[in-house]
């Protein structure tokens, strides 16, 4: 009998992480070992970080020095971190981080079990040096499909799956789709719809260190989904660096309008949710699908980053105040109910007070559902870097508490316009600490606020339920589930502004 391996993956970051764990999980399971959920109990804990900015890789870096603790008293024998910080640093966070027993790229997940087992027996596995990953992949997105480069969520182009796997493991569709065992029992999951971003930030590392833009075939997408669906997930929500951008390396810039009802036509979904979209790419015709096509959310995650004119182009970036709140005008007249959010950096290089006085006004007048501010600060190998005329950090400080206390008051508004409203509310969780939690179709997990569902109802995890919002806390909802037979009457809102 092969001996017993376990292995804990704890994930840091974003939903793409959160995909990137899945999938190695399923290539781990796939070959023996044993996952468990609490990293004492594992003889290896992998720690898939984050790279994005300072404070998600000092995240990063204390939950790698948490894992190494239970060497000492636990069952625990290796700590590795694999993910963004590890693919973008190598071998400079290895020397930095001896705490850590290996340190994993891109690269090694096509092989995790054999890298993982070879670190456990005592073995080394030389951390990679970085290197700018955009430069694995043609410069024309027309000639990328073909490359053989590891691409977390692609699948290894070399090798088919295997055939005889354990149970709740199995790949999306197809020879080339990664294999993926779900952690948790959520009834929400993630999708990957592509990797890597062409844009060029001047803010941005992402791009170093995630490559080039390729999107995943529609059947790839397709196929996860169902599965997805035979595992009891009712809500799906696809992301990449830039969903805007799907299909534009598949011969079809507009292929995300026709996946959509595709998507949302899948046995057993209830939701489709697209995150990650760029304001310069959006097109009437996206809009038109992300507004009116059943169980698809009016969701729109628009990456604003700023609204002055200046401080966009400093940032290579397009767009101003009165052009993104023309976008939002267009949205909710095709949807009154639809869900807005957006993150926005303050203090960037040359930031005059006029700029953050015209960033005030366009988040006063967006009535975003949820907002994000970030200060400033330099990242490795960003071209903004090198920029002159850096403010002060205690400015940058000022700034971002003041917008941060505006974006508060401006959210809890704009839930407040919601009372009354008749909302489509997926269950995630009920506790008895907050009762039954739940989502509607404009809070995105993690980032949105719930809704809190006040009923004598039975009402499980997954479960659809139509309800009018009757108060609010914050930018929590509070909603009264429609008595049974009412969900679907007429003059629901949220059915009338599809």
């Amino acid at each position: 009998m092969p001996e017993r391996r376990t292995v804990a993956l704890v994930t840091l970051g974003c939903a793409r992480n959160e995909v990137d764990s899945e999938e190695l999980a399923g290539r781990l399971a796939a070959d023996g070992w044993e996952l468990v959920e609490e990293a004492a109990e594992a003889d290896v804990a992998v720690v898939n970080t984050c790279g994005f900015v300072e404070a998600a890789k000092k995240d990063s870096v204390d939950a790698l020095l948490e894992a190494n603790d239970l060497k000492d008293h636990g069952r625990t024998q290796a700590v590795v971190a694999v993910g963004c910080m590890a693919e973008r640093y190598g071998k400079e966070l290895a020397e930095a981080l001896p705490e850590a027993d290996g340190v994993l790229g891109f690269d090694d997940y096509t092989d995790i079990s054999g890298r993982l087992q070879t670190i456990l027996s005592g073995g080394n596995v030389e951390a990679h040096a970085p290197r700018d990953r955009r430069k694995l992949l043609p410069i024309s997105p027309a000639e990328r499909q073909g490359a053989g480069v590891a691409l977390p969520g692609h699948g290894d182009a070399l090798a088919s799956a295997p055939t005889d796997l354990p149970e709740g493991v199995a790949p999306a569709s197809g020879p080339r789709a990664p294999l993926r065992r779900r952690l948790g029992n959520n009834p929400v999951a993630s999708v990957k719809l592509a990797s890597g971003c062409d844009r060029r930030c001047s803010f941005c590392a992402i791009p170093s260190f995630r490559g080039s833009f390729i999107s995943r075939r529609p059947s790839d997408v397709l196929g996860e989904t169902r599965w997805l669906a035979e595992q009891g997930v009712k809500e799906v929500m696809l992301v990449s660096e830039n969903n805007t951008s799907y299909g534009k390396d598949l011969g079809d810039i507009r292929l995300l309008e026709t996946l959509l009802p595709e998507l949302a036509a899948v046995d057993g979904i209830e939701r489709i949710r697209v995150s990650y979209l760029q304001p310069a790419e959006m097109r009437p015709g996206l809009i038109d699908v992300l507004t009116g096509t059943d169980k698809v959310a009016p969701y729109f995650d628009l990456s604003f980053q700023h609204s002055a004119p200046g401080v966009l182009r400093a940032m290579r970036r397009f767009g101003d105040t009165d052009r993104f709140l023309d976008l939002l005008a267009q949205i909710r007249t095709k949807a009154p109910q639809a869900g807005a959010r957006s993150n926005f950096i303050v203090g960037f290089p040359g930031e005059t007070e006029e700029d953050f006085a015209e960033l005030e006004r366009f988040i006063s007048e967006a009535r975003l559902d949820a907002i994000g501010v970030f200060g400033y600060s330099d990242e490795d190998g960003t071209e903004a870097a090198g920029y002159e005329n850096k403010l002060d950090p205690e400015v940058v400080a000022e700034r971002l508490a003041h917008l941060s206390r505006l974006a508060e008051e401006l959210t809890a508004q704009r839930a407040e316009e919601r009372l009354g409203e008749t909302l489509s509310v997926l269950v995630d969780r009920v506790d008895d600490e907050d009762g039954v939690v739940g989502r509607a179709a404009h809070q995105a997990p993690e980032t949105d606020g719930v809704t809190l569902l006040t009923t004598g109802q039975d009402l499980a995890p997954g479960r659809m339920v139509e309800a009018k919002v009757v108060a609010t806390e914050g930018v929590d909802l509070v909603a009264e589930p429609l008595p049974l037979g009412a969900e679907h009457g007429a003059g629901c809102p949220e059915e009338a502004g599809r």
